[in-house]
């Protein structure tokens, strides 16, 4: 039982943490896009970086967010089975929604690593970041998806017996 105590603790920082880190993306991604309207078309000169490194920030929310999400059940979803089913057979489905989604994190960790490996030689335009850093968000996501099912499936099974 401290393991799982520990484990759900960890998760819960790592979540916390990219909450935080989700905020700063946004923050900054906010001000370069509108620092680059302001030189674009008040100053006449645009910018060469920033447009791509709100679109390498824009996919790190997306990946960190639809984890982060998924942890507090913010995702879109279609419930009528939740509204329908009770007990032991509401308790199947989400245990079965965890798997699938356990399943889903696993082909992005795998399929996002390969990705990531492949694009490496690429180097960005403006930037010349190597391609790897925006493609490194699919297997993060992936992980933290991966951690937040596994934390789901405890807090529904395990505190739930105990209780």
């Amino acid at each position: 039982m401290i393991v799982i105590r520990v484990y759900k603790q960890v998760v819960e920082h790592v979540n916390k943490s990219i909450g935080y880190l989700l905020g700063l993306l946004l923050m900054v991604m906010t001000v370069l896009i509108a620092w680059q309207v302001f030189a674009r078309f008040v100053m006449g000169s645009p910018l060469t970086f920033s447009e791509e490194v709100a679109r390498f920030f824009m996919i790190w929310l997306a990946f960190l967010g639809a984890a982060y999400a998924f942890k507090k059940g913010s995702l879109i979803s279609i419930d009528i089975l939740n509204e329908v089913l009770k007990g032991t057979w509401l308790r199947i489905l989400n245990l079965l929604i965890y798997v699938i989604c356990i399943g889903f994190a696993l082909v992005l960790i795998i399929y996002g690593i390969d990705m990531m490996l492949r694009v490496e030689p690429q180097i960005a335009p403006s930037t010349r970041l190597s391609m790897m850093w925006p493609y490194l968000a699919v297997p993060i996501g992936g992980v933290v998806i991966l951690l937040n099912a596994i934390s789901l499936i405890l807090k529904e099974f395990i505190e739930e017996d105990e209780g």
